[in-house]
């Protein structure tokens, strides 16, 4: 394996380690306003995330900062042709990680309203928006020659990509809801666990047409059509899979399921896109790949390094994080998030 395609690899990995433990923070954040009754509720709910969220987002950076590392041909034109697109995603991560500070020092209950709102914006339009970005990648986007891309409004926006931001969404709202059921007591533990059974038939739904979608309108399932399909099939099982387990109270399996399926989902995704980076729907000859997008051999070997010998630490302190905070969340808590 090249040093690039073993970089397309880690940046993958980067990118659904993302998701998965991101995901969860969107759905809380989105369960603020869907199933939270009062003040009270929506504390407690992002008082389960609260010691968490922050640590999820470097995952992000980190995966852009590889890109920019290891692909800058990729970098400069994703990130200038989704000028727009990523400043939206940029500002709605500010606003959410700020009204996590503000909503718990403001008296004024109608600010602390605005802040919970904000809370819930901030966690619903990322999940979107990164869906509709990385699914119009693999579409096709105007990329010529030099690598430019010049894109207008419905090449960003189309059919495919909305559909794919909504699913993207939903899964990120489902993946939510399991944690919430994983991590809190009482009423909401158990309305979290009703939701999460409802919202499991629209993720279903979502998800056919998703595929259905793909089919039609990109070419992963020519580029590798085996393992997209046995993908597939996997994705069916673990949502099949999370629904029994949510249904007998096994809320650590049920989350573990629903965070299998975001990971298979944005799998499939970058295993459509392999080894181009991304796709050109002005031809063929233009594709970025990881070949033509890549830095050169002995940056990438320096980044191998620096790279094998920080991750290890990196995956101990969110793995010691995660245990220690690992008690359900009650509203008897004293801290506020």
């Amino acid at each position: 394996m090249e040093l690039s395609e073993l970089w397309f690899v880690l940046v993958s990995i980067l990118f659904i380690g993302f998701f998965f433990l991101e995901g969860f923070d969107f759905g809380v954040g989105m369960s603020t306003r869907l199933l939270a009754r009062d003040q009270k509720e929506r504390t407690v709910m992002v008082n389960t995330i609260g010691p968490f969220w922050d640590a999820n987002e470097v995952w992000l950076i980190a995966g852009a900062g590889s890109i920019f590392a290891a692909f800058p041909n990729w970098y400069a034109t994703m990130f200038s042709g989704y000028y727009l697109l990523m400043l939206t995603i940029l500002l709605s991560l500010i606003v959410r990680g700020v009204s996590f500070e503000f909503r718990r020092k403001v008296d004024d209950e109608r600010w602390t309203n605005v802040w919970d709102w904000m809370v819930f914006i901030g966690s619903l339009l990322p999940p979107f928006l990164f869906g509709v970005l990385f699914t119009s990648m693999l579409k096709g986007m105007p990329i010529n020659e030099d690598m430019n891309m010049v894109a207008r409004f419905l090449d960003v926006m189309n059919i495919y990509s909305i559909w794919s931001g909504l699913t993207i969404t939903l899964l990120c709202l489902l993946h939510g809801l399991t944690f919430l059921s994983l991590k809190t007591e009482g009423e909401i533990r158990g309305r979290s666990a009703a939701m999460a059974k409802k919202v499991l038939l629209a993720v279903y739904g979502a998800l056919v047409v998703f595929v259905g979608l793909s089919w039609f309108m990109t070419d992963i399932f020519e580029v590798r059509p085996f393992l997209e399909l046995m993908i597939v099939v996997l994705i069916v099982l673990a949502y099949g899979l999370s629904y029994y387990f949510i249904s007998k109270r096994r809320e650590g399996m049920a989350f573990t399921m629903t965070g299998l399926g975001i990971v298979l989902t944005v799998s499939a995704i970058f295993v459509g896109l392999f080894p181009r980076v991304m796709v050109s729907s002005l031809n063929k000859s233009f594709d970025l790949t990881v070949y033509n997008a890549s830095s050169g051999a002995y940056s990438l070997k320096v980044m191998t390094i620096v790279a094998v010998t920080i991750l290890p630490f990196v995956l101990g302190y969110s793995i010691w994080s995660y245990y220690v905070f690992r008690k359900r969340v009650s509203d008897k808590e004293h801290l506020t998030y």
